[in-house]
């Protein structure tokens, strides 16, 4: 069954390149530190093109801490370079924005039976080429366990988020991003995803392009090595 589903999500890209729409590419590198069972690090870059492996137009790089404050509730604080090129090329001059970004998020995960229910809140201080903005994010997202469990987690996953993007000015409601991924764990320790994301943006000058298809690689560390990693089901942040 999952070889089949892996070989239909590989093959995805292919049979809709060839459609209407033209689909990007969303890659993601990101790595966690794990210094205890509270406090972790995280960082991250982020590489994308509006076709597919071409015109490549963003990149960022960001990272931040997070702490634990209950089991099912964390509180993060990163901060990061968001940097957008113009359309019709490869990193193409002059860019469409120079960002930093600063931003606390709120997480908060429940079990409802196998499902995993995840409400991420997050603000944004947003320092852009066209002077401070504010921006708000609400995502509510599921995850899915397939199959059983191999040495004590289970390898297969497949998440599914919706996000809100939100401003203190009119209009006042920016973006919405539907994403369909799958996960499969190599090891406790690493993860690697494909999916599809789609985006609607309304009058927004960043992170351009529709749909992409997302390709990422997710790796833990931890301080002490003797300590098993926990099961971690949890959806892929972007």
């Amino acid at each position: 069954m999952f070889k089949y589903l892996l070989g239909l999500m590989v093959l995805f890209p292919i049979l809709v390149k060839g459609q209407s729409f033209d689909l990007g590419s969303w890659n993601i590198l990101n790595v966690k530190y794990n210094y205890n069972d509270r406090w972790s690090a995280f960082g991250e870059l982020q590489l994308r093109s509006l076709k597919f492996y071409d015109n490549f137009h963003y990149h960022e790089n960001k990272g931040g801490l997070t702490y634990k404050l209950h089991k099912n509730v964390t509180l993060s604080l990163g901060a990061g370079s968001y940097q957008t090129y113009r359309e019709g090329g490869d990193f193409v001059l002059p860019k469409n924005n120079d960002e930093f970004r600063l931003w606390p998020q709120l997480v908060v995960t429940q079990s409802i039976g196998i499902l995993k229910v995840e409400q991420r809140y997050r603000t944004e201080s947003r320092f852009t080429s066209f002077g401070y903005r504010n921006r708000f994010r609400s995502r509510i997202g599921v995850s899915l366990p397939l199959g059983k469990e191999v040495n004590g987690f289970s390898p297969y996953h497949i998440n599914a988020s919706n996000e809100l993007f939100f401003t203190d000015r009119e209009p006042y409601f920016e973006r919405n991003r539907i994403q369909l991924v799958f996960n499969y764990k190599i090891t406790k320790n690493s993860t690697v995803q494909i999916g599809y994301l789609h985006q609607f943006d309304y009058r927004i000058n960043d992170e351009t392009g529709n749909d992409f298809l997302v390709v990422g690689f997710y790796h833990e560390l931890f301080r002490r090595w003797d300590k098993e990693p926990a099961q971690n089901n949890e959806l892929i942040d972007n």
